[in-house]
C-alpha cells in the first residue's frame, strides 16, 4: 500500500495538506480559498473528486479559513471537534459535520486517520496519523513542544509533515513585541528549527523516507537556512521545505519494505500517553 501528499500552503498565511491513495484523500486543514485549493491541486494534477472529508486540527484562521465554501461546494463531511467547531464559528451545513475522538481511527478506502491531542494554544487541537496498511504519514505543526504523543507517533511515520517555524535568533533580535515572542515559544505556540531537529536528531526512524518541514515563519526564519540545517541530517529521508505561497509536487509514500514494528524505537516512556493535554 502507498499514499500520496503534498503541501498546497504552509504558514501563518494560510495551511492545507493533501494526503490520499489512489482513489480517495483528505485535506488537513483548508487554511486558503475554495478557489486558490482548487487551482492548486489542478496545478498538480489532483482532483477534488477524490476527496472525501476535510480533518480539521484547530480553530485558528491559518487553518479554517477556505472550509466552508469548500465543504458546501463539494459537500464535503468536514471532521471537527465541538470545541474546535464553536471557537472558530464555523458555519457549516449540519449534516457536514462529523465530530472525532482522540486515538480512534476513522476509516475510508484503503487508509484510517487517528487524531491526537497536541500542545497549541487552540481551545481543542489536534495533529493527526494517516495509515495505509504499513505505512504512515504525520502532520505535525502548531505544536509547542514534542511531546511523549508526537514522539510515539513520528518514529512511525514513513514520511511526516513537520513544524520548523522560527529561528530563536532571529526571533529574539526581531520585531515581534515581547509578549508576541514569549507566546510563540512558551510551550503552546510553535517548534524552533532547533527543536525541530532535536526531534529528528533524536527519533527519526532509518524508514522515513520524505520529511516536509512545515509552518515557516516569514519573518523569523529563513527556508534557505532550514534547508541547509535539515539536510546535514537527512541521511537517506528527503528534504522538502514546504512554502508559504504555493503547492509542493506530490510525492508517492511507500512503505520501503522496513515495517515500523521491526525496528527498535529509540525511545521508551515510563508513563502513559496521555488522554488529553487540555
Amino acid at each position: 500500500m502507498s499514499l500520496f501528499i503534498a503541501s498546497l500552503n504552509s504558514g501563518s498565511n494560510g495551511n492545507c495538506y493533501y494526503i490520499g491513495n489512489e482513489t480517495e484523500a483528505i485535506l488537513v486543514d483548508v487554511g486558503i480559498s475554495c478557489r486558490e485549493t482548487e487551482k492548486r491541486m489542478k496545478r498538480l494534477g489532483l482532483s477534488m473528486d477524490k476527496v472525501k472529508a476535510i480533518f480539521v486540527s484547530h480553530e485558528h484562521s491559518d487553518h479554517i479559513t477556505g472550509i466552508p465554501v469548500l465543504a458546501r461546494k463539494f459537500q464535503l463531511p468536514v471532521y471537527i471537534t465541538e470545541g474546535t467547531r464553536a471557537k472558530g464559528r464555523l458555519f457549516l451545513e449540519q449534516h457536514l459535520v462529523i465530530s472525532f475522538r482522540a486515538h480512534v481511527p476513522i476509516q475510508f478506502s484503503g487508509f484510517s486517520v487517528t487524531a491526537f491531542p497536541k500542545f497549541h494554544d487552540a481551545f481543542d487541537p489536534h495533529s493527526f496519523i494517516v495509515a495505509s496498511a504499513s505505512v504512515k504519514v504525520g502532520i505535525f505543526t502548531d505544536i509547542g513542544i514534542a511531546c511523549d504523543q508526537v514522539i510515539h507517533y513520528f518514529q512511525q511515520c514513513h514520511a511526516a509533515f513537520l513544524e520548523a517555524n522560527y529561528d530563536e535568533d532571529m526571533l529574539t533580535n526581531g520585531c515581534y513585541p515581547s509578549y508576541l515572542k514569549r507566546r510563540i515559544k512558551g510551550g503552546t505556540g510553535h517548534l524552533s528549527n532547533a527543536q525541530a531537529l532535536q526531534l529528528v536528531l533524536s527519533y527519526k526512524p532509518r524508514f522515513m523516507s520524505h520529511l516536509l518541514l512545515s509552518h515557516l515563519s516569514k519573518n523569523n526564519n529563513d527556508p534557505k537556512l532550514v534547508e541547509e540545517l535539515f539536510n546535514q541530517h537527512a541521511e537517506n529521508t528527503k528534504i522538502i521545505v514546504a512554502s508559504r505561497n504555493k503547492e509542493t509536487p506530490v510525492y508517492h509514500i511507500t512503505n520501503q519494505g522496513i515495517p515500523p514494528g521491526s525496528i527498535k524505537k529509540k525511545y521508551e516512556s515510563n508513563t502513559q500517553l496521555q488522554l488529553s493535554l487540555f
